[in-house]
C-alpha cells in the first residue's frame, strides 16, 4: 500500500504550507478533479435516493450544541467560542444540531416521513498535532453527512437502504478491504445516560447488520455520545485503521430538540433521527483512493481521463480535434505532443492515465484511435467516435473496468 502523504504530493493532488497551519491542506487542480468528481458521484446517488440537499452555516451559538449535548461530552474536540456582537459563537463539530433545527423550523406530517436531509460541509475538530496526518487526520473536514427523520417502524429500513448505498458507493471507488463495525458505548461519562435507549437503538443496528449478511465485530467504547452506530473501518499503509462511512441510530437529539410530526391520529409524535456518511469526509475518502490505487483511480475519477499521443506533427490537427470531441463527450483529455518526447516517454509520463488514444498516419486517414489501456491492454485502431463512446459510457457508469 502506498503513502497518501508522499504520493499525493507527488502527484500534485494536495499539499500543506506552515502559513496555513497543521491539518489545513490545501487541493491543487488534480486533487480538486478527483474531490469534485466524488461530490459530484454522492450528490447524485442522494439525489436519486430521495434525499433533499441543503446549506447550513459552518459556525452555531453556544447554546447550540449546549442542546445538543456536543458542549457538554465533545467539548475537548470543539475550538474555544469566539465572542461576536455579545454572544459566543463556534465552529461546528458536527453537522446534526443544524439539520435538527431546520427540521424544527417546519411542521411535518408522517405523509412526508422519512424525510432524508443532506448536506456536504464543513466541520472543525480541534485536532492535537502529533495526530494530524496528511488527509486522513486534519482539522477542518468536508463531510458528506445527511439526517433522515423518520417513525420508528421506518428505522432499520433507512438504516439499510444507507448500508446499501454504502456497498454501492465503494464498488465505485474499488474499495475492497473494508471492515464492519457494530460501535456501542463503553463505561464512564462520555455517553448519555439512558439505558433503555442504548439498548433499542443497538437491537435495531444489530438487526440491520444481521440482515446485510456482512460479517461485523461489536466493539464497546466507540459509540457516538448520543448512540451506537455501523463504523465502516478501512487501512492505512501503515495498517492503522480508521473510519470512514457510518449509519447511527439517534433518539437523543429528536428529544434535546424537542422534534416532532403530526401522525395519522392528529397528536403529536417524536421522529427518530438516523445519521449516516456514504463516502465519509472527502479528505479521508482521498487519502484512502490514493493508497488503495497508487494514483491510478477508477476512470471517472481520474484527474486525467484521456491521454492523446499523436506519433508525429503531421497528427497535430487530428489530436485537436480528438481532444475537441473527448471535451464534448464530457471527458478530461490532454494532449501529449511529438514536441513533448518519443512516444515511449509520454506513454510512461501518462501511465496513470486510464486510456492513452495513439493517432499514426493510419488512424488520421480512417478517423480511429488505437488504444493503450492503463493495465497494458492494447487494442486495435478502432473508430474514434465509438471509442469515445464507449469510454463515456464507463464514466459515466461509474465502473471500475477500462474495457469489456
Amino acid at each position: 500500500m502506498y503513502d497518501h502523504r508522499k504520493l499525493g504530493r507527488e502527484l500534485g493532488l494536495f499539499d500543506t504550507d506552515p502559513l496555513i497551519g497543521a491539518g489545513l491542506p490545501y487541493w491543487l487542480p488534480d486533487g480538486a478533479v478527483v474531490r469534485h468528481s466524488l461530490e459530484d458521484y454522492i450528490r447524485t446517488v442522494e439525489r436519486r435516493a430521495g434525499y433533499q440537499h441543503v446549506y447550513s452555516p459552518a459556525l452555531g451559538k453556544r447554546a447550540l450544541y449546549e442542546i445538543s449535548g456536543h458542549w457538554a461530552h465533545y467539548d475537548e474536540d470543539m475550538y474555544p467560542p469566539m465572542d461576536v456582537g455579545g454572544e459566543q459563537v463556534v465552529l461546528r463539530p458536527s453537522l446534526c444540531p443544524h439539520h435538527a433545527v431546520m427540521y424544527r423550523s417546519r411542521s411535518h406530517s408522517y405523509r412526508e416521513l422519512p424525510l432524508r436531509m443532506a448536506e456536504l460541509g464543513a466541520m472543525y475538530r480541534s485536532e492535537l498535532s502529533g495526530v494530524l496526518g496528511g488527509l486522513t487526520r486534519v482539522r477542518c473536514i468536508h463531510l458528506n453527512d445527511a439526517h433522515i427523520f423518520c417513525t420508528l417502524d421506518q428505522v432499520a429500513d433507512e438504516a439499510a437502504a444507507a448500508l446499501a448505498l454504502i456497498g454501492s458507493a465503494y464498488r465505485a471507488m474499488g474499495i475492497t478491504d473494508a471492515r464492519y463495525r457494530l460501535s456501542l458505548p463503553g463505561a464512564g461519562g462520555k455517553y448519555v445516560a439512558a439505558p433503555d435507549m442504548w439498548a433499542r437503538a443497538s437491537k435495531i443496528l444489530g438487526e440491520v447488520l444481521d440482515r446485510a449478511g456482512v460479517p461485523y465485530e461489536a466493539v464497546e467504547g466507540e459509540a457516538a455520545f448520543y448512540g451506537p452506530k455501523i463504523d465502516i473501518q478501512v487501512g492505512d499503509h501503515a495498517g492503522r485503521e480508521s473510519t470512514l462511512s457510518t449509519v447511527q441510530v439517534d433518539f437523543h437529539q429528536p428529544e434535546q430538540f424537542d422534534l416532532h410530526y403530526i401522525g395519522a391520529d392528529g397528536a403529536r409524535h417524536r421522529p427518530v433521527m438516523v445519521h449516516r456518511s456514504i463516502i465519509g469526509s472527502v479528505e479521508r475518502a482521498v487519502a484512502h483512493l490514493i493508497e488503495q490505487h497508487g494514483g491510478a483511480f477508477p476512470a471517472w475519477l481520474a484527474p486525467v481521463q484521456v491521454a492523446v499521443l499523436p506519433i508525429s506533427d503531421a497528427q497535430e490537427a487530428t489530436a485537436a480535434r480528438l481532444r475537441d470531441r473527448c471535451l464534448d463527450a464530457d471527458l478530461r483529455v490532454r494532449i501529449l505532443s511529438a514536441q513533448d518526447g518519443s512516444l515511449g516517454a509520454r506513454v510512461r509520463e501518462t501511465r496513470l492515465v486510464p486510456y492513452q488514444f495513439v493517432i499514426g498516419p493510419a488512424e488520421a486517414d480512417d478517423d480511429a484511435v488505437a488504444v493503450r489501456l492503463r493495465d497494458g491492454r492494447r487494442l486495435p485502431a478502432l473508430p474514434a467516435g465509438d471509442v469515445i463512446a464507449r469510454v463515456r459510457a464507463l464514466v459515466q457508469a461509474h465502473d471500475t473496468r477500462l474495457w469489456d
